[in-house]
Formats: structure tokens, sequence, C-alpha cells
């Protein structure tokens, strides 16, 4: 974990809060804030995105649907009519409140802000089939206006992220914290969509075996609905888990045998 890292100009991250954590404290044992901070990023599937206001610079907040690319930067599908679209086609400067909800005080639970630059990503270019089926796989719904003329994808290159996990449960993170170095796993970059059509025709058992056994999830028709080097996405409508796995894999043939090894293990318990 990076905390409290200076950007190449000493200035501190966008986020960051030097000076403010009292000397000596020291975070609960148990806090990992690494897999607290990836798993926000890779299973929430709504956020509070905020922009900078073209009229007048306050920070404006709104409700967005949200994905990841392969590598977990952010994806957003966003329309030229809405006020956040106008507001980042002047400055594309944004933050993303991911937050886990549920019972009782919303402010025991977990949550993530990930601050980067938001660019629209063109229709012709190579990587928006990829962003489309990794967005619409999470959104299905959104299928019904992908297409029209005034709405486009756009993506995040992230800078910098601030996790609160609760109460002395904080940590200042640096991109490559919560992104996933793909760099290496071209293969699998490119085999990813396959592996998910094979996964929830052929192993749909698997898959729920993942979800009930490692995760501890409800039963249900669970699907995978992406992989990428370090674990891969579940999802029963709109709940989604993250399954981490024990080590990276970059390649068709590592991937197998990590899925045959984590069913495995998910039948043995």
């Amino acid at each position: 974990m990076t905390t409290n890292e200076p950007s190449n100009t000493d200035r501190p991250l966008p986020g960051v809060m030097p000076g403010r954590t009292p000397e000596g404290a020291q975070p609960p044992a148990d806090f990992m804030p690494l897999a607290v901070a990836r798993t926000l990023l890779r299973a929430t599937r709504a956020g509070t995105l905020a922009t900078i206001d073209r009229n007048g610079g306050y920070p404006f907040a709104s409700l967005v649907n949200v994905a990841t690319d392969v590598d977990g930067a952010p994806l957003i599908l966003v329309s030229k009519l809405a006020t956040h679209t106008a507001n980042l086609e002047i400055d594309g400067r944004a933050s993303l409140l991911l937050a886990e909800t549920g019972k009782g005080d919303a402010l025991a639970y977990p949550r993530l802000t990930v601050l980067g630059t938001m660019a629209a990503v063109a229709r012709d270019s190579a990587e928006e089939p990829r962003v489309r089926r990794r967005f619409l796989a999470r959104h299905p719904k959104s299928e019904l206006y992908a297409g029209f003329g005034d709405f486009a994808f756009w993506r995040m290159a992230v800078v910098s992220a601030h996790l609160n996990g609760g109460f002395a449960r904080a940590a200042d993170l640096a991109a490559a914290d919560v992104l996933t170095d793909v760099a290496d796993a071209g293969a699998l970059v490119e085999a990813e969509a396959d592996v998910i059509a094979h996964m929830n025709t052929d192993h749909a058992e698997a898959l729920r075996l993942y979800a009930t056994k490692l995760l501890g999830a409800p039963d249900g028709k669970w699907l995978c609905v992406g992989i990428d080097p370090d674990g891969l996405e579940l999802q029963q409508g709109q709940s989604a888990l993250r399954l981490f796995f024990p080590q990276r894999v970059t390649g068709p043939g590592p991937l197998r045998a990590m899925l045959k090894q984590l069913a495995e293990q998910a039948r043995a318990r």
C-alpha cells in the first residue's frame, strides 16, 4: 500500500490528507485496505460522480452506473444531454464515490473515492468494443439506449484513491494500489469474452459454488461478467461479487487451471 505518496512535483496526490493522522496511530490488524478497495472498485455497480461545474467551478455530484475496464479503470455511459457530461467536456477531472450499503448506519460500511481524469471512448476506437461489452455485461438494461447517438462511454485515468473502511480504517492509495497490471496479460484479455461465455454456458454449477462456498453468498444463478489477472467478477441481478485468485494468471491455460483449482476447493467445502 502507498500512503501519502508524493507526485513528481512533490505535491500530495489528489485526495491525500498529509498530517491529519495522529502521530503513531496504527490501523487495526485485520484491516486490508488493498483488498477492500479493489473489491469496492470491481463489485460496485453505481456511484456518485463529482465533476467540476462548467459555469461556476462548484463541485457537481450525480448518480451514474459504473463498470470497470479489464485493468479496473472505472467506466461510465452518459448522454451529451446530461450536465455532468457537459462538465467533463470542459474539464475531465472527476471523482467517483463507490460505497457499500446495508442496514444501519451508512458510515459503518466501507467506501472508496477514486480520482482521475475522464475521457470519452471514441466509437471507432479499438477499445470501444471491449468497453461496451464489459459495461453491458454489468448493466444489461443499458443496452436499450447505449446505441443512441447522444450516448458515449467514458473511461477514467485513475491518479489516486481514498478508502474509508469505517472508524480508524482509512488509507490513501495510489493508482497502482487499486488498478490491475495487464501489461503481460494480452492473451488473457483477448480470450476473456470467450472464457466468460464458456463458463456461463457450461460451468454454471462451478460459478454457483464459487459464490456460495468461497464467498458466502446466497444461492442463485450467478454469472461470470469479468475476468482479469487478479480475479473474476460474479453477478446475479445487481448483486456483484469479487473473487480474488490466489496467484495472478496471464493466459488462458493458467486460467483454466486456476478455475479448476477453485472449483475443487469449493466442492471440498
